[in-house]
């Protein structure tokens, strides 16, 4: 059984940092690529960013800078450091595996909350 498990997630006041985690089991991890979604209430579910598991990273255009997605295979785990977070990042963090061979599989984690508010 797949799973893909959040953490991190919490309230920070606007200009602070956080470190999620997804820690990933039930998958070959070494063959997916793996990212990070987010949905804000009343929006849809966007891109943060994504690894390959040759560690190529793709991020939204408007989270450069601020964001590093980073794997660590041997962990099976996929992490994103967020700084100079803003009110507008405030949303549920979904992670995401993606197969890179055979059919394409996909799964999502059940999300982490962050919310940025002073």
């Amino acid at each position: 059984q797949v799973q893909l498990v959040e953490s991190g997630g919490g309230l920070v006041q606007p200009g602070g940092s956080l470190r999620l985690s997804c820690a990933a089991s039930g998958i070959i991890f070494s063959l997916y690529t793996m990212g990070w979604y987010r949905q804000a209430p009343g929006k849809e579910r966007e891109l943060v960013a994504t690894i390959t598991s040759g560690g190529s990273t793709n991020y939204a255009d408007s989270l450069k800078g601020r964001f590093t997605i980073s794997r660590d295979n041997a962990k099976n785990t996929i992490y994103l450091q967020m700084n100079g977070l803003k009110s507008e990042d405030t949303a549920v963090y979904y992670c995401n595996a993606k197969a890179e061979v055979g059919y394409g599989m996909n799964y999502w984690g059940k999300g982490t909350l962050v919310t940025v508010s002073s």
